[in-house]
């Protein structure tokens, strides 16, 4: 595997699973303290729908897939706080409403879409220049952002009804948190796709939460957890040359089950000392 450090593919698959676990890490570190992996999944699942759509009418597939995952982020949002629906509702409406739209016009373009599959399930070795360069400018703006307003963006995170209370900025942390989730979810794609994106944004987090308390542990941890599960998903791939993108998430998972099985073998030897 080392030969392939030579390829300019590869190297891109590289740096763009750094900058991807990096920014899942600060972006997934809210979503998982706050409770909002199903709506994640619901964000992702609905920007199938701009990808199909950029497919029949001609424009980029991950442009429309942005448009999307901004709309239904908010419209989460929306439904859930004025039109008194039920979050875990209005997540279903629009993650089957994406899915649904996202079908019919792939169908409907012309030669129908003979890279879908890339999309739902992602191709890490596909990442361009341009995919890297937008990968480095979300990622800088998510740590800019989170750096700025950590306290504020912990209290939001651990008890909004509190922050709101103390008067803080709760509506500017969850609108910049939404969008930068929504993007976040779509310059993810090409790594393990819309069907498992959202793992990203919760395994190496909740793996992390069973190692440290803090916030910014959680998100310093389930960088490098994530990174390691990137890695490790790409020598699998390559070893017995299945999908990259299912491989991560795989190997994530698996490392989860490692670091659980440790600790509750190491607490039940202190209560037996």
């Amino acid at each position: 595997m080392s030969g392939l450090l030579g390829y300019t593919f590869f190297q891109h698959a590289l740096l763009g699973a750094l900058l991807a676990s990096v920014l899942c890490a600060v972006v997934g570190t809210y979503v998982v303290t706050r409770r909002l992996v199903i709506a994640g999944g619901g964000v992702a699942h609905a920007s199938l729908g701009g990808v199909g759509m950029g497919a029949y009418f001609g424009f980029n597939p991950l442009l429309g897939a942005a448009v999307f995952a901004v709309a239904s982020g908010f419209a989460i949002q929306a439904m859930g706080r004025r039109a008194g629906v039920r979050e875990d509702s209005a997540v279903a409406m629009l993650w089957t409403l994406g899915m649904s739209l996202g079908i019919l016009f792939a169908y409907l373009a012309p030669g129908f879409m003979a890279d879908l599959p890339a999309y739902l399930f992602g191709d890490v070795l596909s990442i361009t220049r341009a995919d890297l360069w937008a990968l480095l400018a979300l990622t800088a703006a998510a740590v800019a952002f989170v750096g700025l307003w950590l306290p504020v963006v912990v209290a939001v995170a651990y008890d909004r009804d509190f922050a709101v209370t103390q008067g803080l900025p709760v509506r500017l942390v969850e609108g910049v948190m939404t969008l930068l989730t929504s993007l976040s979810i779509v310059a993810c794609l090409h790594v393990v796709g819309i069907v498992l994106v959202v793992s990203l944004l919760s395994v190496p987090q909740t793996t992390a939460a069973l190692l440290v308390r803090t916030f910014r542990g959680m998100m310093w941890l389930s960088a490098l957890i994530g990174y390691a599960g990137c890695l490790g998903g790409l020598a699998l791939s390559y070893a017995l040359d299945v999908p990259s993108g299912a491989s991560i998430i795989v190997v994530s998972v698996a490392i989860y089950l490692l670091v659980y099985t440790i600790k509750r073998l190491k607490t039940s030897l202190k209560r037996g000392a």
